[in-house]
This record gives structure tokens, C-alpha cells and sequence, in this order.
């Protein structure tokens, strides 16, 4: 048994744990969930000071806790912090890359990005969402092994084929009508922008053809509008897939960017799990996860492209068979992982 500080989580943990303490920035207070033990500290209310009680918070649970390894996510800082309090308790310390960090803003700030990537390299181990993420990682950083690849995976529980109808009327959607759309951000940045355009070409081929979307954006995102146009809001999680499931052809948008070519976007499984037809940008992991499905991927930013792998889907309807992964599967592949990092031969932790 080991017990383990998780700085934020994107994987179910094993049982085979004994404790399990997350710590993180949410609003909420305390939970937990069997053997798992989260602590928020809300940093909402100002920077610096709370930046300051994060640390401090932080150091007095781990040593309260007195953890065998240290799983630090979610950006480049938590990266750097996270290896820091590793090194203050004399404990295992492994990175999780769930995206590739430098492309996001704040890891530009003068400063950050060498830190960040000395952290990567002295890590004990290192998790990343794919593959090709990885192989930056071991080109660019000169990292080393130990290095796991944990693919985001589905709520199998959630995500699994429903009665087209029956989901169509839950959400209020027309039962008859060809219904294209997507669920994720709706941010420019993904390359959602790419999808409405290829809806207009679409409506000039197919009058009935609706468009169904939900997912978080931003105040300035430009989010079309019109009668054959449904923006469903943020849906909670439980109706994602009843969204999914009411469509004819559930979209995967993204850019060829720094972020695009190294993510594995979390509804390539999820819409898979769903068993509905897919078109995907192709971009990074989607072009080795659709390598047999050529006839799914369209080229990235071109709706016109997007438009004629949609009548392609629609026209013959492929659903991909692929074996979709639960995160109980991630969360014992990562358990097996830590037991190699914490109980094999790691690297030593480097000043």
C-alpha cells in the first residue's frame, strides 16, 4: 500500500492505495470518495498571499500525510511546485503532462518555461495523455525513462449507446430531422469556428440538416445562432451522452497547433464508447487513433473539408471499432506505474 498527494486528478485512483490526498484550486471545501481525500484552496479572491498559502497548506498535509509519491498536474506550475515539495519531504515525485504545457499562456511568462522543463527532466516518472506528447517530451527534454502514455479514457458507466429518439426528446431536439454537432469547449483556439463554417456549406446541400452543440466558451466566443441551430449551454456530465447519442455525425474539431498535434481529445473515446459515427480533425493522436478509418478525418481549419467528410460519414454511416478504454482501466495501468516508480529503480531527484 502506498499513500499518494495527487495536485489536481484526470484518472480514477486504484484501490490498492491506502490514502489518497488531492489538493487543488476549486471552490469547494472538502470531500471525499473512499479512500480518496480532497482539500480545495480557493486562490479566487487575490494572487500572491493565496499563491503563499497554497504552498504553505500544501507542505503542512503532505507532512501530516507523509506521502510515498507526489503525482503533480495541471500546468506547468503545479509541474515545478510540485517537485519542489518532493524534494522538502525526500519523496517520489512523477509530472503528468495531460496536455503539452508550453502551449499554454501562462507558461510563457519570463521564466517559467526552463523551470518547467527542468522539472520534466528530474521527475522520478513522468505520465503523458499520448504518444506523440511523449515523444516531444524525450526529443525536446532529453527526458528518460520511466514515461507512461495514459490516453484520457470514457465513463464507460455514462458513455455507451442509447436510443437515437428517446435522446432527441430528452434534449428536445426533432426526431426526423439529420442533426450534426459537438460537445467540448467551443473555443476558437479548438478549431470549433471550422465546424460552423462547414454547417453553412452544409445547408446548402441538405435545408433540413440541424446543428447541435454544448460545451463551455468564453464571453467572446462567436457562437452562431438561427432556427436550424441548437446551443444547448453547458450540459452536466450525465447528458453528455444523451447529446452524443442524438446525434447522426458527432464532430472532433482542432487545430494543427502546438496544443492540437500533442492532445488526445477526451470525446474520441467517449463518442466511440456511444457508438456513433465520427469525423475528426486530422491532427496528432486522431490520426493514429482513425489510421484505419481515412474516410472520419478531414483537414484541419478547412471546412470545406469537414463539410465532405460529413456527407461522407452520412452517406455511409462508419462507426469505429476500436476498443475504448474506462479510466478504471487508466487508473490501474497508472497504479502500476507508480509501484514501478516508487518500488523499482528511479531517477534520482536533481537540484
Amino acid at each position: 500500500m502506498m499513500n499518494v498527494v495527487v495536485e489536481r486528478h484526470r484518472a480514477r485512483v486504484d484501490a490498492r492505495f491506502e490514502r489518497v490526498y488531492g489538493v487543488g484550486q476549486w471552490r469547494y471545501t472538502m470531500y471525499g470518495d473512499g479512500n480518496v481525500r480532497w482539500h480545495s484552496i480557493n486562490l479566487r479572491r487575490g494572487l500572491v498571499p493565496l499563491l503563499n498559502r497554497y504552498a504553505v497548506q500544501t507542505m503542512d498535509i503532505a507532512k501530516e500525510f507523509r506521502p510515498d509519491l507526489i503525482w503533480t498536474c495541471s500546468d506547468a506550475y503545479h509541474a515545478i511546485f510540485g517537485i519542489r515539495l518532493a524534494e522538502k519531504l525526500g519523496v517520489h515525485c512523477i509530472v503528468d503532462l495531460y496536455d503539452n504545457f508550453e502551449s499554454f499562456k501562462a507558461t510563457r511568462v519570463p521564466g517559467v518555461l526552463p523551470r518547467f522543463r527542468r522539472a520534466v527532466q528530474n521527475a522520478h516518472g513522468v505520465t503523458c495523455v499520448s504518444r506523440l506528447l511523449a515523444n516531444f517530451i524525450g526529443s525536446q527534454y532529453g527526458r528518460k525513462e520511466p514515461m507512461l502514455v495514459l490516453h484520457n479514457a470514457a465513463r464507460t458507466d455514462l458513455f455507451y449507446s442509447r436510443d437515437q429518439r428517446t435522446c432527441r426528446t430528452q434534449l428536445g431536439l426533432p426526431e426526423q430531422n439529420i442533426i450534426i454537432g459537438a460537445a467540448g469547449a467551443l473555443d476558437k483556439s479548438r478549431g470549433v469556428d471550422t465546424l460552423f463554417r462547414a454547417f453553412k456549406f452544409l445547408t446548402k446541400k441538405i435545408p433540413s440538416i440541424l446543428l447541435a452543440f454544448a460545451g463551455p466558451r468564453s464571453r467572446l466566443s462567436k457562437i452562431p445562432t438561427g432556427p436550424m441551430i441548437h446551443d444547448l449551454g453547458t450540459l452536466p456530465l450525465d447528458k453528455v451522452p444523451v447529446l452524443l447519442n442524438a446525434l447522426d455525425v458527432a464532430v472532433i474539431c482542432n487545430r494543427d497547433s502546438a496544443f492540437g498535434r500533442y492532445c488526445f481529445p477526451q470525446k474520441a473515446y467517449e463518442i466511440i464508447a456511444c457508438r456513433v459515427p465520427l469525423v475528426a480533425a486530422a491532427v496528432g493522436s486522431m490520426n493514429e487513433l482513425l489510421a484505419e478509418y481515412p474516410q472520419c478525418l478531414y483537414e484541419p481549419e478547412n471546412p470545406k473539408s469537414l463539410a465532405q467528410a460529413i456527407e461522407r460519414q452520412l452517406a455511409a454511416r462508419t462507426v469505429v471499432n476500436v476498443l475504448t478504454p474506462s479510466w478504471a482501466d487508466s487508473a490501474r495501468q497508472l497504479a502500476d506505474f507508480f509501484e514501478q516508480v516508487v518500488h523499482g529503480n528511479p531517477l534520482p531527484l536533481d537540484n
